[in-house]
């Protein structure tokens, strides 16, 4: 192959513009020729590593650690055992039903002190509900005047109307 042409390609090479056929043909005259031009010496290092890389294989076998997916294993087993001791508690507590007879002294006397607060509770949000009515009323109040207001700007409409059409 001419040295010429070899250099075309190369050129070519460099702009990233060759076909794989292209550089097929680099890397044959770089492996058939035994003396190099000079300045040409950098590309048949290129190609020869190419060369030798493409034979290369990796041997070492890898190993994964298999030790942390049985952590993760035995993790998911606990997690759903204790899911369903809890579920089962809850349920079993569900259908136990308790009276006021079962409960112990403290917690009878705790219910009534809970009934009395919830008691003073509603009393006091009743008085503000009493407040409540007073300003319902005022707003309807306000609707009625709003109303009349309205028959009056029709009545005034009205009146003018009949004023401009007698002058």
């Amino acid at each position: 192959m001419a040295l010429n042409n070899i250099e075309q390609l190369l050129e070519k090479y460099d702009n990233a513009e060759t076909t794989l056929a292209e550089e097929a043909q680099i890397r044959a005259y770089f492996e058939k020729e035994e003396e190099v031009p000079a300045h040409l010496e950098s590309y048949r290092m290129l190609f020869q590593y190419v060369v030798h890389t493409k034979q290369e294989q990796f041997s070492k076998t890898v190993s994964f650690p298999t030790k942390r997916t049985k952590i993760y294993r035995w993790i998911s087993v606990a997690a759903v055992a204790v899911l369903m001791l809890g579920g089962y508690f809850q349920w079993n507590q569900k259908n136990q039903k308790l009276t006021l007879d079962d409960l112990s002294h403290e917690q009878l006397m705790a219910y009534n002190q809970t009934l009395e607060v919830f008691n003073l509770v509603a009393t006091k949000l009743n008085k503000g509900t009493d407040n409540l009515a007073v300003l319902d009323l005022v707003s309807t109040k306000l609707n009625e005047g709003a109303e009349n207001l309205d028959h009056l700007k029709v009545f005034g409409n009205t009146t003018n109307r009949i004023i401009k059409t007698n002058e």
